[in-house]
C-alpha cells in the first residue's frame, strides 16, 4: 500500500531542493529528497517529499513537462498540497522557467490562483512592495545582474513574472501581511475576484512567513523560495523535532567542489585559500583538450586528502567568466565545467572521500547524477538554506552559489565533526 504524504514539493534545481527540505525538517517534518522523478512508489514513512529537478535553465517546455511528471508522481503518493520551489533570487530568464512551470501546474491542478514569493529573511531575501531585496540592496545590485545563465536586472517581481506567465499578476503587500492570516485570505479572495491568477507576496520577517503559511492551508499549490516552508508544517499538526535531522555517523575523507561564480562563493573560495588549505583551480579552456585537466586535478588531490579537506574549483570573477564565455559560448562553457567537476567528484569518492561539499546549483545537479544518488536524507543546517545530507553511504551538502558565510567550507566540516 502506498504511504501517504502531506506535502509534495517540486524543486527546479538540486541545491534549492535541499534548501527547501532543510526548512521543512527544521519545522518538524520527516523529509526525503529524490533526485529526479522516481520510477517506483515511495517506500518510506515521511511527511513530505522534495522531488529535485534540473529544470531551472532548460527549455521552458521541457521544464513544464518534467514538472507535471513530478506532480503526477507526488499526487500518486497522496500529497494534499503541492509546493513549487524556485531560487530565493527568483532566478529566471525572460522566458521562464518560473512562469511557464507555474502555469502548467495550475492547469494540471485545475486551479485559478496561487501565490509567489522568494522571500527567505534568514538568508537575507526579503520582498517589499513587490520588490526583491538581497541583504540591503535590490536584486539587480546584488551581483545577480552578473549571473552567467540567469542574470537578474529587474527587482520588480510583478514585472519579471508577468513577462513569463499567462495569468494576471498582483500583489499582497506588507500592510495586509501585518494584519494576519485572516486578512491575507481576504486579500486572496479579492484578487481572485479581480481576475488575478498569481500574487507576489511581501515578507520581511519570519513572522510574516508564519502568518502567510497559516493563510495558505487550503491552497492546492504554493510557489515560493524555501522561506514559506517554515509556516506550512503547522497546518498538518506538525511541530519542530530535532530527531528529524539525525543522520548516520560521517565517514571518509573531506573535499569541496565549487562551480559557482557568485559573490558569496568567490568569498568562500578566498577564505579557504587564505587559511592555507590546499586548492586547485580548474581552467575551463583546458577542458577543450579532453580529460587531462580532470586527471591532473585528481592526481593533485590524491596525496593531500589524508591531511584534511581539499578544494577543487572553477569559480571565477564576473570579468574572467565573461572572457571564457566569449571564447566558448555560455552554454558550452557551463556544460564543460559542470561535467568536468562531476567527473572529479566521482574520482574523489573513489579516492575515499565520504564528506563532500558542492557549491553551485548546476554543479550540484551534475555531481549527484554522476554519483548515482537517487534519494537523500536531510540533516542539520550548516547555514540558512544549506543542510548536510546523506545518501549512498556518504555525506554531501549541496550549496546554492549565493548562500553561506565566507567561512562556509571549513565550517561545514567543523559542524559535521
Amino acid at each position: 500500500m502506498t504511504k501517504k504524504i502531506h506535502l509534495g514539493c517540486i524543486a527546479d534545481d538540486f541545491t534549492g531542493a535541499t534548501d527547501l527540505a532543510n526548512n521543512l525538517v527544521r519545522a518538524g517534518m520527516r523529509v526525503v529528497q529524490t533526485i529526479g522523478v522516481p520510477e517506483t512508489p515511495l517506500d518510506a514513512e515521511v511527511d513530505a517529499v522534495v522531488v529535485s529537478l534540473k529544470s531551472r535553465t532548460i527549455d521552458p517546455a521541457e521544464a513544464a513537462t518534467e514538472s507535471v511528471r513530478a506532480l503526477k508522481w507526488l499526487q500518486d503518493q497522496g500529497a494534499s498540497q503541492i509546493y513549487f520551489k524556485y531560487c530565493s533570487t527568483f532566478d529566471s530568464t525572460a522566458q521562464g522557467n518560473i512562469g511557464p512551470v507555474t502555469d502548467v501546474l495550475m492547469a494540471a491542478l485545475g486551479i485559478d490562483f496561487t501565490i509567489a514569493t522568494p522571500a527567505f529573511p534568514d538568508a537575507g531575501r526579503t520582498v517589499f512592495k513587490g520588490y526583491l531585496f538581497v541583504g540591503d540592496v535590490l536584486l539587480n545590485e546584488s551581483g545577480m545582474q552578473d549571473h552567467p545563465l540567469t542574470p537578474m536586472t529587474d527587482p520588480n517581481l510583478v514585472r519579471v513574472l508577468q513577462a513569463q506567465t499567462q495569468h494576471k499578476v498582483g500583489v499582497i503587500d506588507y500592510k495586509v501581511i501585518a494584519q494576519g492570516s485572516a486578512a491575507i485570505r481576504g486579500r486572496i479572495d479579492a484578487l481572485r475576484q479581480e481576475g488575478v491568477g498569481i500574487a507576489i507576496v511581501d515578507a520581511v520577517s519570519n513572522a510574516d512567513l508564519m502568518q502567510l503559511g497559516a493563510a495558505l492551508k487550503d491552497l492546492p499549490l504554493v510557489t515560493a523560495g524555501s522561506g514559506v516552508a517554515i509556516g506550512l508544517p503547522a497546518n498538518f499538526g506538525i511541530t519542530a523535532n530535532p530527531q528529524c535531522a539525525a543522520l548516520p555517523e560521517p565517514k571518509g575523507l573531506q573535499a569541496v567542489i565549487s562551480g559557482s561564480c557568485s559573490r558569496a562563493t568567490n568569498l568562500q573560495v578566498a577564505d579557504f585559500i587564505s587559511k592555507g588549505l590546499p586548492a586547485f583551480v580548474l581552467d575551463p579552456l583546458l577542458l577543450l583538450a579532453g580529460d587531462g585537466a580532470v586527471r591532473d586535478a585528481l592526481a593533485w588531490a590524491g596525496p593531500k586528502l589524508a591531511a584534511g579537506p581539499v578544494l577543487i574549483y572553477s569559480t571565477a570573477a564576473p570579468e574572467a567568466l565573461k572572457r571564457i564565455q566569449d571564447q566558448l559560448g555560455v552554454q558550452q562553457a557551463g556544460e564543460l565545467v559542470e561535467q568536468a567537476l562531476a567527473r572529479i567528484a566521482k574520482g574523489l569518492v573513489e579516492l575515499g572521500v565520504g564528506q563532500l561539499v558542492v557549491a553551485g546549483g548546476e554543479t550540484s545537479g551534475a555531481v549527484v547524477q554522476a554519483l548515482g544518488m537517487h534519494q537523500l536524507q536531510i540533516g542539520a543546517q550548516i547555514d540558512p538554506g544549506v543542510p548536510w545530507c546523506a545518501g549512498r553511504g556518504m555525506h554531501i551538502t549541496l550549496k546554492s552559489g549565493n548562500f553561506g558565510t565566507p567561512d562556509f567550507f571549513t565550517k561545514a566540516f567543523e559542524q559535521i565533526a
